[in-house]
């Protein structure tokens, strides 16, 4: 079984020394989950564990131990081979949209072209006839004299472009890209809401050194409960669960929370900034540019009404145009949905922002009651500092490596105890 993709991640991120808090606190990972799968990545890795004289493990990896896992599962190449095809692929699918707009457009007016030919042929009699014969209404907008710029590719990953392009004021969209996006949008801006949700409330609890209180964990969850459930904080079971925790009873019945496995890391380090509540990101329409969500609905109605008007000519004329006709209901589903689709999805978006901005004010008056704490509240978080520890695994802690040979430890750890006892005496 080849490890985890979210374990490899966070080992390269924390700079492949470990402990199971560092990788629970950085992905947000469940405590025990973590463990098993750094035991797994160290196994497959070639990695090496480092226990301290308290008993706590770090874990360290090399450099390249993605080129190591890559020679020995099959399964990893192929997930990299897959994810470069998709890229392709995904890119292909989006462009696709404009592709057959502009095709819906090209084929509308060639069809009304041939058809008002036919009519005026008509009328003259199959004379020479007047040469206007309706090649005017051939339109090609201003952006075809010139047709390479809407196929620019950006072999950027899809998702992390458009989370850059969310708070980016520059667009690389092309314009095929942006019939797209006019249509679908791009993407749930809160796709990894829960992994945000937990990380954020492991590193609160690291910043606290590992105890803390309910109500700094309340402003990163939903759905408190009511009545006895948020009063003896059930909310707080998942968080528990989750990374190993436990609660403390204050001798005035007040309830801390306790996680000793955070309190282990591999990494001297500064409190780590953390936002302080859950905000969910409201929806956008579209990460396109105005200029081109405009020119996206204008070619959209330009579309639909060039439809309705080849369906009226249809309705009239006796020509032989099988084709047009075959492909005209087509063209006129395509011509609605093209508009119909976006303005559903519109109004859509109003309501899903409307509930996110009312989850964010919730969560942002829950962080609100840690600025300004009630004597309840102060008692509550100086018991919860009774519990704070950290306690960071370097090299002059370990007691155990599988780096070397177990006869050279022992002979480094008999000259580190007769050092040690060298101290001692030197008191005296």
């Amino acid at each position: 079984m080849a490890p985890n993709p979210t374990i490899m991640q966070a080992v390269e991120q924390l700079g492949y020394r470990v402990t199971v808090g560092d990788v629970a606190a950085k992905a947000g990972l469940d405590v025990n989950f973590a463990q098993r799968e750094l035991l797994a990545l160290a196994s497959e890795a070639g990695g090496h564990l480092q226990v301290a004289e308290s008993g706590d493990i770090a874990y360290l990896f090399p450099n390249n131990f993605r080129d190591i896992l890559r020679n020995k599962f099959l399964r990893l190449q192929l997930q990299e081979w897959w994810q470069k095809i998709w890229r392709i692929l995904f890119y292909l699918i989006r462009i696709s949209f404009g592709i057959v707009l502009i095709a819906s457009l090209i084929l509308i007016f060639v069809g009304i072209t041939i058809l008002l030919s036919s009519a005026g042929n008509d009328n003259n009699g199959g004379g020479g006839g007047d040469d206007r014969g309706g090649g005017g209404f051939f339109f090609f907008p201003y952006f075809w004299n010139d047709l390479f710029w809407i196929f620019y590719w950006n072999d950027e990953p899809y998702y992390s472009r458009r989370d850059r392009l969310a708070g980016s004021q520059k667009n690389e969209m092309n314009f095929l890209e942006a019939v797209f996006s006019f249509l679908f949008g791009d993407g749930n801006p809160n796709y990894n809401l829960e992994e945000r949700k937990w990380s954020n409330i492991a590193t609160a609890i690291r910043n606290n050194q590992g105890a803390v209180i309910a109500e700094q964990i309340a402003p990163y969850l939903d759905n408190l409960g009511q009545g006895y459930a948020r009063e003896y904080e059930e909310y707080m079971l998942p968080a528990l669960a989750r990374f190993d925790g436990r609660p403390e009873v204050s001798p005035e019945g007040q309830i801390v929370y306790h996680f000793p496995q955070l309190q282990t890391t591999a990494i001297q380090e500064n409190p780590q900034p953390v936002a302080a509540y859950l905000r969910e990101f409201l929806w956008r329409f579209s990460n396109a540019s105005s200029g081109q969500i405009m020119l996206a609905a204008g070619l959209g109605a330009v579309n639909l009404v060039g439809a309705l008007i080849l369906g009226n000519l249809l309705a009239k004329s006796s020509a032989a145009v099988g084709f047009i006709a075959g492909i005209y209901p087509a063209l006129l589903i395509y011509g609605i949905g093209f508009l119909t689709i976006p303005l559903i999805r519109y109004f859509w978006i109003q309501w899903k922002n409307s509930r996110i901005e009312v989850r964010n004010q919730e969560r942002q008056q829950r962080s609100n009651l840690l600025n300004q704490p009630d004597v309840n509240l102060q008692k509550k978080l100086a018991y919860a500092r009774e519990f704070a520890a950290e306690n960071v695994l370097t090299g002059e802690d370990l007691a155990y490596t599988t780096e070397t040979e177990l006869t050279e430890q022992e002979l480094e750890q008999s000259a580190k105890i007769d050092a040690e006892w060298q101290k001692r005496l030197d008191r005296f």
